[in-house]
């Protein structure tokens, strides 16, 4: 399985399922292609680091559907099967979620569809909650909204402020992210409607 990634900034997301790709935690898979909508991103070194061909793709004062366009050519020139997004700050276009349907994920930093869109964690303290935590799941026309693949729980503390619960939240975004992926990768997700089921996979002696 071919896996296009999408980042805009320091990407350990993308770091985390590229480290699983290599030591085969995800397996039968490949990142293709790392891009970025923007040209510093401090993502795109690591992922020359880690080998992983890199494109660059600015919005140039283009429309949402116009710079999508150009990301989907890219990730078709790569042969991409499933797209990734993490930590890119931009929503998709309808077009784009046509061109990958069921196949473009995401993670979120909150326990959706508590706390969507930006400062999820900001969100959380202010509000209140004893427990928060992060969301991958299907990406759809809407934000945050697709069909929910896991979700991993972190408990708020009396003396959290939001810097110190995302420092706690990202740790599970890594492990959920590359267990959302290799859950994919390994045939073992069935979709119907808004819920995400994973079926036992057997093998014949």
């Amino acid at each position: 399985m071919k896996i296009g990634i999408l980042i805009s900034g320091r990407g350990s997301n993308m770091v985390a399922i590229a480290e699983a790709v290599r030591d085969g935690a995800i397996p039968d898979s490949d990142v293709a292609v790392v891009v970025s909508d923007k040209s510093k991103a401090p993502g795109l070194e690591k992922a020359r680091e880690l080998g992983i061909e890199t494109v660059v793709v600015t919005r140039k004062k283009r429309s949402r559907e116009e710079h999508d366009a150009e990301i989907v050519s890219e990730l078709k020139k790569h042969g991409v099967e499933l797209v990734c997004l993490a930590g890119y700050m931009r929503l998709l276009s309808a077009g784009f979620v046509r061109a990958f349907p069921n196949r473009i994920l995401n993670i979120h930093p909150s326990l959706l569809p508590s706390f969507k869109g930006l400062h999820a964690h900001e969100q959380a303290i202010q509000y209140g909650v004893k427990i928060s935590g992060c969301t991958v799941h299907f990406v759809d026309e809407h934000l945050d909204h697709g069909a929910i693949i896991l979700q991993k729980a972190v408990e708020v503390r009396d003396g959290d402020d939001a810097d110190s619960l995302s420092k706690r939240i990202i740790v599970h975004e890594h492990a959920a992210y590359v267990e959302a992926v290799r859950r994919i990768a390994a045939g073992e997700i069935v979709i119907k409607g808004r819920r995400v089921n994973t079926k036992a996979i057997t093998h014949d002696d």
